[in-house]
């Protein structure tokens, strides 16, 4: 068994497996470079029982630190039980990968292939370690889960806390400096750029001063949303569907639906007691 220090779940055990269970996933796209059709079945079989067994010792290890620490483990179940599940949940993890290559293909003038997007786009590499560490993270292997978002974190730049709810069709393009909070909500065919923050405003705090865990702090954005590069969005707000956030903008408020808010409208005066959302809907058309 591979593991860290003192039996704590081991990052580059983690990482090797993912590796693995991606190209488990797209074999012929990201498998080694003796796969092809001829063996593409065996191959899957064989790589998909050695990674699912080595998830399982890693989660093993994350579920006895929980006891030896006295922090909660995976709502009582076994590591094998976990890794059952989440196996059983591949082939969704597979159709939402699909949907978004195919979103940053349709999406991207400069792209010239799905196979392009899969194997060389950052956003897709992030997204696709995300699907992996989500479906582990709602099954309570939260470290291994954290810890597979800070791999992709390290290759791209790209912090999506595993605890974020991703719709279908989401594309990251570039990536570097995106960061997604682990409250956040996300719906379908969303697109983001580059140093894109889905943050908190605020961290509130119980009557002893110690920060609450796992309360909604992080924006809720509709389907059909796209954010633009720099754009910072923090707090439990909205942001209605089939809406466009410019390049720099700060937004603490929420926005209706089908919004343009540009950085020039930063020059707008609200008055005293109006929202932002109450002036954009009177400025837009």
């Amino acid at each position: 068994m591979e593991h860290g220090a003192a039996g704590f779940p081991a990052r580059a055990a983690i990482a090797a497996i993912v590796e693995d269970l991606s190209a488990a996933l797209y074999p012929l796209r990201l498998g080694p470079d003796h796969v092809g059709p001829h063996n593409e079945d065996d191959y899957v079989t064989i790589s998909l029982e050695s990674a699912l067994s080595r998830l399982a010792e890693q989660v093993g290890l994350e579920l006895a630190y929980a006891r030896r620490t006295g922090r909660d483990g995976a709502e009582g179940l076994s590591a094998l039980e976990i890794v059952r599940q989440f196996a059983l949940g591949l082939p969704r993890i597979r159709t939402l990968i699909d949907i978004d290559v195919e979103a940053a293909y349709l999406g991207d003038p400069a792209a010239s292939s799905v196979d392009e997007v899969l194997i060389c786009y950052p956003g897709i590499f992030a997204v696709t370690h995300h699907r992996i560490a989500h479906s582990l993270y709602l099954l309570g292997a939260k470290l291994v889960a954290r810890i597979i978002s800070e791999v992709a974190n390290s290759k791209t730049g790209i912090d999506i806390h595993p605890g974020a709810q991703l719709g279908e069709g989401f594309f990251i393009d570039h990536g570097t400096g995106v960061v997604i909070g682990e409250t956040a909500i996300i719906g379908r065919r969303v697109r983001l750029y580059q140093a894109v923050t889905l943050g908190a405003r605020s961290f509130p705090t119980d009557p002893s001063g110690a920060l609450r865990k796992g309360e909604a702090r992080h924006p809720v954005v509709e389907d059909d949303v796209v954010i633009y590069a720099g754009a910072t969005l923090l707090g439990r707000i909205t942001i209605g569907r089939g809406s466009t956030i410019g390049g720099n903008v700060w937004l603490t408020d929420s926005v209706p639906p089908h919004s343009r808010v540009h950085q020039a409208q930063n020059e707008t005066i609200v008055r005293p007691g109006a929202s932002l959302s109450a002036a954009l809907t009177g400025a837009e058309a």
